[in-house]
């Protein structure tokens, strides 16, 4: 017997996997497809006959996660069993991006702010981090991608102005995409001092 192959599949933590429905070119007896996986963490048992239903792809780490699955076709015709050669597949599952908590900063009007340098713990992708901002009177645009270079706090007012900046990063492994958990910071400027009379 000879089992068709199958595609690998790329998936983010807590995706649905596609079904997996094996098949064979030999025909003229009972085919039984026997299979175990390498790595049971995905959330895909150890092994199992017969094709994978949908599953919900785990990954409880920083990194991807690789899980091969060997598949062994069987074929009975007549009293006889015979064995095929192996074939195998993989599911790789992304982890979910996170970001290390940022600093929140206060500030005078008209101080430079300090600049601020994304990073994570997530590896074995590319890890892009996209962030907006609810208050551009501050001095920092609307919304962004990358780090925050330094720039000049504004308070045109006579009372502090905090900004919220929210972070959200997005992690690509093998072609797919994963969004991440936001984390928030607050730069602060202080209010404008007023000229005495």
């Amino acid at each position: 017997p000879v089992g068709n192959a199958v595609a690998n599949q790329v998936l983010c933590n807590g995706a649905n996997t596609t079904a997996v429905t094996f098949s064979s070119p030999t025909t003229g007896g009972t085919l039984v497809y026997n299979w175990i996986n390498n790595t049971t963490s995905i959330g895909l048992a150890a092994s199992g006959t017969g094709n994978i239903a949908s599953f919900v792809a785990t990954n409880a780490t920083n990194a991807p996660v690789v899980a091969t699955v060997t598949v062994t076709p069987s074929f009975t015709n007549a009293g006889v069993t015979c064995t095929g050669a192996p074939i195998t597949f993989t599911i790789t599952v992304n982890p979910t991006p996170t970001v290390n908590a940022v600093a929140n900063q206060v500030l005078c009007n008209g101080a430079n702010t300090t600049a601020v340098t994304f990073s994570s713990p997530t590896t074995g992708g590319t890890i892009v981090y996209n962030w907006t901002n609810n208050t551009p009177s501050i001095g920092l645009v609307a919304s962004g991608t990358g780090n925050i270079d330094i720039f000049v706090a504004t308070n045109a007012t006579n009372a502090p102005v905090v900004a919220t900046i929210t972070v959200t990063p997005s992690y690509t492994n093998a072609g797919v995409t994963c969004t991440g958990t936001p984390i928030t910071f607050t730069p602060r400027s202080e209010e404008h001092t007023l000229n005495s009379s």
